[in-house]
């Protein structure tokens, strides 16, 4: 089972994060441990997802490697990013499930999956 995936992001990007995961995809920001919180970064849950947004001081969004978020009615999170200015790429290349691929505020790929009935 995992418990989360670690994103990275340039420093001094939270308010740019929570904008994104809060306001965007609906997550809830949780509290960091205190000897983490020094080091930047925010950590995200909801929707079955946890995600931790890491600081990396020469940061470089991830283009290809992503997490495969799976989701409940993927056409209102496709509207929910399309409406917010964010790509939403469609394609029929995974069977059994409907998935696009968008990217967070950093450029860092991300990819929503919804199984087909």
């Amino acid at each position: 089972m995992l418990h989360h995936v670690l994103i990275a992001c340039p420093p001094g990007s939270e308010p740019v994060l929570r904008d994104f995961y809060e306001g965007v995809l609906g997550l809830a920001e949780i509290p960091k441990p205190p000897a983490l919180a020094a080091r930047g970064g925010c950590w995200f849950r909801g929707h079955g997802i946890e995600l931790h947004l890491g600081v990396e001081a020469d940061f470089r969004p991830a283009r290809k490697a992503h997490p495969g978020l799976l989701v409940r009615d993927i056409d209102e999170w496709a509207r929910r990013l399309g409406e917010a200015g964010y790509p939403v790429a469609f394609d029929d290349d995974f069977p059994g499930m409907r998935r696009f691929h968008s990217e967070d505020p950093h450029g860092n790929r991300l990819e929503f999956l919804e199984p087909l009935s």
